[in-house]
C-alpha cells in the first residue's frame, strides 16, 4: 500500500467517524421535535434489535410533537417501553397504533446534562479520529521499515495525516459549539 493510499484510506475513515458523531449529535433533544431523535433507540422485536423507523412512520406535525404511527399493533408496547428506557426524557401517549410524543421544553438541569452527554460524544469521536491517525502512522512506519517508502515520503505523509487529524478535530469542535449554543438558547 503506497503512502497516498494510506492517506486516502485515513481520510475516508475520519470522515466516517465524523459522520457517526454528527448522527449521534442530531439525535440529542434540543427542545424541538426532530424525527432523528428516535434513531438511537433500538427495539427488541422479531428476535433482533431494530430502529423505530423500521417499525413505524415517524412525523413531526408540530414544533413540539412527534407522531409515531406503528405498523404492527403488537409492537406498540415494545416501542413504548424502549422510548421510556432511553435517556431522552420523553414520554409517549398511546392512542391505538398512534403514539404522540410531546417534547417538553428543556430546563436548566437537563440542558447541562445534555452538554455533558455532548462532551462525551465529542471525546469519543476525537479518540476515534486519533486512533485512525495512529493506525495510519503505524502503517507508514511499517512500510518505511520494509523499505517500501523512503524517509522523506514517510515524514511528509505523517505531516499530511496530522493536518487531516487537526482539521477533523477542529470541524468536530465547531459542530459541538453550534449544538451547545442551540441547546443553551431558551
Amino acid at each position: 500500500m503506497s503512502s497516498d493510499d494510506i492517506i486516502s484510506n485515513c481520510t475516508q475513515k475520519m470522515k466516517k467517524a465524523f459522520d457517526v458523531f454528527n448522527h449521534e449529535l442530531a439525535s440529542l433533544r434540543t427542545g424541538r421535535a426532530n424525527a432523528s431523535m428516535l434513531d438511537i433507540i433500538k427495539v427488541d422485536v422479531y428476535g433482533q434489535k431494530m430502529s423505530i423507523s423500521q417499525l413505524a412512520t415517524i412525523t413531526t406535525p408540530e414544533a413540539r410533537l412527534i407522531n409515531v404511527q406503528v405498523w404492527d399493533q403488537n409492537n406498540v408496547s415494545l416501542i413504548d417501553s424502549a422510548i421510556k428506557k432511553s435517556n431522552l426524557g420523553i414520554n409517549p401517549q398511546i392512542d391505538g397504533q398512534l403514539m404522540r410524543i410531546p417534547i417538553p421544553s428543556l430546563n436548566e438541569e437537563r440542558r447541562n446534562e445534555l452538554k455533558k452527554i455532548m462532551g462525551g460524544l465529542g471525546e469519543k469521536a476525537k479518540v476515534s479520529i486519533r486512533n485512525i491517525r495512529r493506525e495510519a502512522n503505524d502503517k507508514l512506519k511499517k512500510d518505511l521499515k520494509d523499505k517500501k517508502i523512503g524517509e522523506d515520503e514517510s515524514k511528509n505523509s505523517e505531516k499530511k495525516i496530522q493536518n487531516l487529524t487537526d482539521q477533523q478535530i477542529d470541524q468536530l469542535e465547531k459542530k459541538l459549539k453550534e449544538k451547545e449554543k442551540e441547546i443553551m438558547t431558551v
